[in-house]
């Protein structure tokens, strides 16, 4: 770690440590002996006053809280459980009051305990900390007592040198400093980015490693962030950066911190899988569950070497804790903690002081529900009224009215009620000739961030949409763009939808209204998309015809794997998404007439 988040940590845990002397020696006292420090249960630890052989370290871990400080609204804050009966129930989970919470108490009676995140700490965040450019959760993640990070793909949404200010501290060099006489102080925590280097002199952007210790353990963490950074962030959020692949990075530094004597070592991975089943308690390693999680992160932990004894992963915003085979054949621990603050992850590392490394067959884990019927932590209740005291002026006015749940990010249909309002609004906007003449506007599924939800968490629900709800739902503020694409390209752009690097994962855009088509998922690749039921305001695509077509900056930059959308000409930068969406909202709702869930009939499914 650097010296100043290693000066930070050890200042703030010597004073909790004083503050709970009583305490913990009373807690001491009472447990039975070695039960603080634990031997492995086969004869090797050692009487006379010597320590066992085996300590049990807790490994506490989380990802993608993307800023959400405050509890996730709507679908987006809930976790699914299944019961013991086989039904699922929804429990709504996350913000760092609770959050805060469950870490603490889950560090009680654990002396050898060290937190990790698997990235997207920021970026799409909602308004409370994306209008600060997430200097509010940097702070609530120095609170939390976060050890390390890795660097996932939002954290380059603004560019290398707003994370190095980010990590570092100092007030933004553009908007200044938020509170007078404070002075942002930066992260107390390293973020590592094993596999991003600089294009100029090939050397890492950040730490590629840190070696986590307390009395003669030592655990070091590796963090990368996935290969495809670029494909799905802004040209300019990578500017000046190479992104490597993730495997070679990480036997990389596993070598050099095996060459150092740290033989336990823990990879933070910003990339993720799929499990079979969306409930956080889904037991993927049991009797007949098959391939229990499938995905990008499945390919990677098979190639990472056994030096390596544990994966915290993220991105996929999945839940799960399985095991995957390392090269040797060995099981090792991969774990996801959803979303947003709403699980934690509790591994045990069985830490042997004579080989310096992990018993793999002890390791254990399971994924905890944040739940919101706990105590608040009153640090970050203290925080998050701070920093919503600044952003009220902004956060609270109103910009529409909406009759009932318009789901977005909580909705797992191809076509998304939320995609088809964000569509029509840039549409709506774009479509004037001087604006730029768009006939039809393509918007990212990824780029919804949240759900419309017609009842506040206050429990008013007026179904008033403040700027604030509409922040979160459209946090980037991309530059819109309006370009000429010929009619195959648009054909390409939908096929380009399930095919290529979307195959496995598809990515189905949203269109604005009068554009329709049918998506057979029972077929493979470009296949899918059935060409011949294309129309737009009833007609086919003319594969010769020019199209004026609307979308965000980073679509027209070909990401998310459209390179289709990318080869656009004749471009108008117009508007900004957000601005869009809140003039949509207003000239078609009221507090009299709010605006209705839109039908999602423009694409017909097939499965």
């Amino acid at each position: 770690m650097s010296a100043t988040p290693q000066k930070n940590r050890a200042t703030r845990r010597v004073l909790a440590a004083a503050a709970g002397l009583a305490t913990v020696g009373a807690l001491v006292a009472a447990m039975p002996a070695g039960a603080h420090d634990r031997g492995d249960g086969h004869g090797h630890g050692h009487g006379n006053g010597h320590k066992p052989r085996t300590v049990d370290v807790q490994l506490l871990s989380f990802n993608d809280l993307h800023g959400n400080l405050e509890p996730p609204a709507g679908s987006a804050g809930n976790v699914s459980e299944t019961q013991p009966d086989g039904t699922v129930k929804a429990i709504p989970a996350g913000g760092v009051e609770y959050l805060a919470t469950s870490l603490r108490t889950a560090r009680q009676g654990n002396p050898y305990s060290v937190t990790a995140a698997g990235g997207d700490m920021v970026g799409a965040s909602p308004l409370l900390s994306g209008l600060f450019h997430d200097e509010p959760t940097i702070e609530a993640l120095n609170g939390l007592d976060l050890d390390v990070s890795a660097v996932g793909n939002h954290e380059f949404d603004e560019g290398a040198a707003e994370l190095a200010r980010l990590q570092n501290g100092g007030c933004h060099p553009v908007e200044g400093c938020y509170e007078k006489g404070k002075k942002f102080k930066g992260a107390d925590f390293p973020y590592l980015a094993a596999n991003v280097t600089k294009e100029k002199t090939g050397k890492p952007l950040l730490k590629p490693y840190t070696v986590w210790k307390k009395n003669g353990v030592k655990i070091g963490f590796i963090g990368v962030t996935l290969e495809g950074t670029p494909d799905i962030v802004t040209a300019n959020g990578v500017k000046g950066l190479k992104f490597h692949d993730e495997v070679e990075t990480i036997n990389k530094y596993a070598r050099e911190l095996d060459r150092k004597g740290v033989k336990s070592i823990v990879a933070l991975i910003h990339e993720g899988g799929a499990p079979a089943s969306t409930s956080y308690n889904y037991d993927c390693d049991s009797p007949g569950a098959g391939d229990g999680i499938s995905g990008p992160i499945v390919d990677i932990a098979k190639g990472i070497t056994p030096k390596v004894d544990a994966l915290v992963t993220g991105h996929t915003h999945q839940a799960y804790v399985c095991t995957v085979p390392d090269p040797s054949g060995k099981p090792r621990m991969v774990t996801s903690a959803s979303s947003f603050g709403k699980l934690y992850t509790d591994t045990t590392l069985t830490y042997d002081r004579r080989t310096h490394d992990i018993v793999r067959t002890s390791v254990k884990s399971a994924n905890h529900v944040v739940t919101r019927d706990q105590a608040k932590a009153t640090d970050m209740t203290r925080l998050i009224d701070r920093w919503n005291k600044l952003a009220a002026p902004i956060a609270g006015k109103p910009q529409g009215w909406i009759s009932a749940d318009i789901n977005g990010r909580g909705s797992t249909a191809p076509e998304k009620p939320l995609g088809n309002v964000i569509a029509d609004a840039q549409l709506e906007g774009l479509a004037p000739a001087d604006k730029g003449g768009a006939e039809v506007a393509f918007m990212n599924p990824g780029g919804i961030r949240a759900d419309l939800v017609h009842k506040a968490s206050g429990g008013e629900g007026d179904g008033v949409v403040t700027y604030g709800e509409a922040f979160t739902v459209q946090p980037f503020t991309n530059m819109m763009n309006v370009v000429d694409l010929t009619g195959a390209q648009l054909v390409s752009a939908l096929q380009q939808q399930v095919s290529g690097p979307n195959e496995a994962s598809p990515k189905i855009l949203q269109v604005s209204r009068g554009l329709t088509y049918t998506l057979d998922l029972t077929k493979t690749g470009a296949a899918r998309v059935v060409t011949d039921t294309i129309r737009l305001n009833g007609a086919a695509i003319d594969p010769a015809r020019t199209y004026r077509v609307a979308m965000n900056e980073f679509l027209a930059g070909g990401g998310d794997g459209f390179p289709a959308l990318g080869q656009g000409t004749n471009k108008l930068v117009g508007a900004s998404d957000l601005d869009l969406f809140n003039a949509y909202l207003a000239a078609h709702s009221s507090a009299t007439a709010p605006l209705a869930p839109p039908a999602t009939d423009r694409i017909t499914v097939i499965q």
